[in-house]
């Protein structure tokens, strides 16, 4: 009878640890779905870079192109990057060939013409796909995850706010202007956490 209850005592507690042990893998999956850090991107010098180097650093990453009605956000964006900047803000930005062929130049031409444009300082990344079933690892993230809008890229210029810890916060839509009150309130709000 002893042997019966500490048999049963065992059982228990092992079910018990393997419920827990389950429960955290459910919660890592989920947070990791919602969060950018294990990502790694490539710049423009064709370096790898960890998504994780920016923890402590509220984010906007925005898709964009040279050719496009909506390049005049390059304006806004840099207009937020100085402002904000000094106080832990970056913003990442990939361009994209993938909206009716608006970023056909290679890496150099891009950073040319974004320097010599707009006076672009912010950082710039490889150029990605975050269309189609080569999207990149970061747009499938973006994209899927639980706590924005689902769903493809939409245009150029779609941007997203990422928390200091790498959390996927906000989706704004291409015609939203990167210095609208609403972009503006996203970052601040981050900013202050």
């Amino acid at each position: 009878m002893f042997n019966n209850i500490i048999f049963i005592i065992i059982l228990l507690t092992s079910m018990q640890l393997f419920a827990q042990v389950k429960l955290e893998t459910i919660n890592k999956e989920k947070v990791s779905m919602d969060n950018i850090n294990d990502i790694s991107v490539i710049n423009m010098d064709n370096k790898g870079v960890k998504l994780s180097d920016y923890n402590g650093k509220v984010l906007m990453i925005v898709n964009v192109a040279s050719e496009c009605g909506y390049t005049k956000q390059y304006a806004g964006l840099e207009e937020i990057y100085k402002k904000y900047n000094p106080k832990g803000f970056e913003i990442l930005a990939f361009p994209c060939n993938d909206f009716g062929g608006q970023e056909p130049g290679t890496n150099e031409q891009i950073q040319n013409f974004c320097s010599s444009k707009f006076g672009v300082t912010f950082s710039l990344f490889d150029k990605i796909k975050v269309l189609g079933d080569d999207k990149s690892p970061l747009y499938e993230r973006l994209i899927n995850n639980s706590v924005t809008e689902k769903g493809d890229v939409k245009w150029n210029f779609e941007k997203f706010i990422i928390s200091k810890e790498g959390k996927i916060v906000k989706r704004f839509l291409t015609k939203i202007e990167p210095t609208s009150e609403e972009v503006i309130s996203a970052i601040e709000s981050e900013l202050k956490k």
